[in-house]
């Protein structure tokens, strides 16, 4: 067998850009004042409407959770490489089947209680039932049986070699509960990670606090950390600029990144993410049942155009639902090239010049800004979108993302390699992949060349059936004080890991 220590399946690591003020300017009264303190606030625009990833869909809640409440065997660092987590190593079998996990003996619950491998066979089992409703849960399809011969092993044997498994653990799927710990899962978060769950006020903060008694791979720097959320991201920006908070954790108002960086006491940081924002189209019901109305929407947007407006250029063009950091990458953004006039002219072949339909809009500032210049473009070549603001998440995810009530969304997918998941069966977006379930199956189960070369086939063929318009890649835009250290810059993650937060 061979051993694994850290596997790396192909992620490239992308350079980061910070600019601003280092962190470190000692000579400053602010900065002696903070390198005592123990405790950070953190800004977010996208709150959770509960704790509870396991029913509720969604990025905020485990953005918050997972690495600092909740861990999994595996975690996945800045650079999007696997490193150990719960697990301490692993081997995989010389067939590609079964993979042997040794835990860390002192890993423990914030309860007291140990984390054993009847806890992580507990949790994984749980994934394929009925108490687990999130869409992502597929991610654990493959997985045939799981053993637990003593208290530090967990042996799990897969139906068929994956080429994805062992990445997809170290997402929420991966999240290790307590048997005692699952019964309000909506309110309590009992987990292994470095923090706990001191407080939770729904729409307003969660506050984190050091757990005395980790001994795992990541424990924290500060004793409390909270995270506070923001409906008004202009808001948020304020907050920081009066030091009501000492970092933002997404810059959502691009355009005031050039005031941060003129600002000595701020400093900005511009990461990768897996963050794909995807113009939705209803494949199933409604006017874009029709591919040749969706041809004609995508020949209709100017991508760059909607990006320089709305997001201040900061961002990449993709063209599909991959992102450079994959290793199935490929630039697809010449397929659907924008071209008013043959916009027009799918328009009055589709036979929906005029028609007007529902473009629901999740109420966040870079959905809001895309939705306005997209708007514009698609009236230009004939159509009426009637843009429905929808408070996000609540109302998005219930309306738009689970009953499927919609025409036109624009969203911004957050979760990495999730490819499969929203061009699935019975994901929102409705479309037919039955054409590419079978590639994708024997891509996952191939060699490494296999597997990325049938990927990218996967994503060609989604971007060829005009399943949906890929607006750009979400660019990761970190503002903080100039002294504070350990920013997760590149989103890469379900997480915002707060374990390396610290002050110089």
């Amino acid at each position: 067998m061979s051993r694994l220590s850290a596997a790396v399946a192909g992620t490239a690591v992308l350079a980061l850009t910070i600019t601003g003020c280092g962190a470190g300017a000692d000579s400053s009264t602010g900065s002696e004042a903070n390198a005592d303190r123990t405790d950070i606030i953190v800004a977010h625009t996208a709150e959770p409407v509960n704790l509870d990833f396991t029913t509720t869909d969604g990025a905020a809640i485990p953005q918050a959770l997972m690495e600092n409440v909740y861990e999994s065997l595996v975690r996945i660092d800045q650079d999007g490489e696997i490193q150990p987590a719960l697990a301490t190593e692993w081997e995989l079998s010389d067939d590609r089947l079964t993979y042997t996990f040794t835990l860390d003996e002192n890993a423990t619950f914030s309860n007291g209680e140990p984390v054993t491998a009847d806890d992580v066979k507990f949790s994984y089992e749980r994934v394929g039932s009925d108490d687990w409703t999130n869409a992502l849960g597929a991610k654990m399809d493959v997985v045939d049986s799981i053993a637990a011969p003593d208290d530090q092993t967990v042996e799990i044997t897969l139906a068929n070699p994956s080429n994805t498994w062992l990445f997809n653990l170290a997402s929420l799927v991966g999240a290790v509960f307590h048997p005692d710990g699952v019964d309000d899962l909506a309110n309590t978060a009992v987990g292994s990670g470095p923090y706990e769950v001191e407080e939770f006020t729904r729409g307003q903060q969660i506050v984190f606090t050091k757990r005395a008694d980790y001994a795992g791979a990541t424990p924290g720097e500060l004793d409390t950390v909270t995270f506070r959320y923001f409906d008004d991201a202009v808001a948020a920006s304020n907050a920081l600029k009066s030091g009501q908070i000492d970092v933002i954790g997404n810059l959502q108002t691009p355009e005031l990144t050039s005031d941060f960086e003129a600002d000595d006491t701020k400093q900005v940081a511009e990461g990768t993410t897996n963050g794909e924002v995807v113009l939705s189209m209803n494949n199933a019901d409604g006017i874009f049942a029709d591919q040749t109305a969706r041809e004609a929407v995508l020949h209709g947007i100017d991508e760059q155009a909607v990006l320089d407006t709305a997001w201040g250029g900061h961002g990449t063009m993709i063209g599909s639902m991959v992102p450079p950091t994959d290793p199935y990458y490929e630039d697809l953004t010449d397929v659907w090239p924008h071209d008013v006039e043959k916009a027009k002219e799918l328009v009055e072949e589709a036979g929906i010049e005029g028609e007007e339909f529902t473009f629901t809009v999740p109420s966040r500032p870079y959905a809001q800004a895309s939705a306005e210049m997209v708007a514009a473009q698609l009236e230009e070549i004939g159509l009426k979108p009637d843009i429905v603001t929808q408070e996000f998440p609540a109302v998005w995810l219930d309306e738009t993302m689970t009953n499927h009530d919609y025409d036109m969304s624009v969203i911004n997918h957050v979760e990495a390699r999730d490819l499969l998941t929203v061009f699935g069966e019975g994901y929102y977006t409705g479309y037919d992949s039955s054409g590419i379930e079978e590639i994708a199956a024997a891509a996952d189960e191939g060699t490494e060349e296999e597997y990325v070369e049938g990927m990218k086939e996967v994503a060609r063929t989604i971007t060829d059936d005009a399943a949906a318009g890929f607006l750009y890649l979400f660019p990761n835009l970190v503002v903080a004080d100039a002294t504070v250290t350990g920013l997760p810059v590149n989103a890469v993650s379900d997480s915002f890991q707060i374990y390396d937060l610290a002050w110089s």
